[in-house]
């Protein structure tokens, strides 16, 4: 016999790697992405009942975790800035492809932190290959916002990336 509890339990550890890429966008630092991870799960364990099978499981959690990442965004922005990396960080010359690709997506990921954070769900949902229909009923906004919206994104990135001084 299936608890609630354990239907949960399942869902999560089927669905977990929604959780982890939504707090390494929303947090850069290890503790506060650790906080964030809590703090969704927590939200959805809150809300389950609200999940009605109307849609797939992974687009409902997408909606929970998207709010409660911006909301918990909100909060981290009122309290000082945490330490950060400097602006002129150059990762090692000598590198394997595999180490290289890792560095590559840090400096993905430290770009997108200075995103806005609609810019940093649409950012997130494009890297799921989530239909833009589902990207923009996931935000509210119509699918050609989507696409304005993410090729404006992928131009700010662009730039962020080079004021980083490093290579795109």
């Amino acid at each position: 016999m299936d608890t609630k509890e354990s239907r949960f339990l399942q869902l999560i550890e089927e669905n977990k790697g929604i959780l982890y890429k939504i707090s390494k966008i929303y947090q850069e630092d290890t503790d506060d992405r650790n906080d964030l991870l809590q703090e969704m799960t927590l939200q959805l364990w809150l809300v389950f009942d609200s999940f009605r099978g109307e849609s797939k499981f992974s687009s409902w959690m997408y909606r929970v975790a998207l709010n409660t990442a911006i909301a918990f965004f909100k909060k981290q922005k009122r309290r000082p800035d945490s330490e950060q990396l400097p602006a002129n960080f150059e990762p090692g010359e000598e590198q394997s492809t595999a180490g290289e690709k890792e560095g590559q997506l840090a400096i993905f990921y430290k770009a997108v932190q200075q995103l806005g954070k609609v810019e940093k769900a649409l950012v997130y949902l494009y890297m799921e290959n989530l239909p833009y229909e589902e990207i923009a009923a996931n935000l509210g906004i119509t699918e050609g916002n989507v696409r304005v919206r993410l090729n404006r994104i992928k131009n700010k990135l662009k730039e962020i990336i080079k004021q980083m001084n490093y290579e795109y």
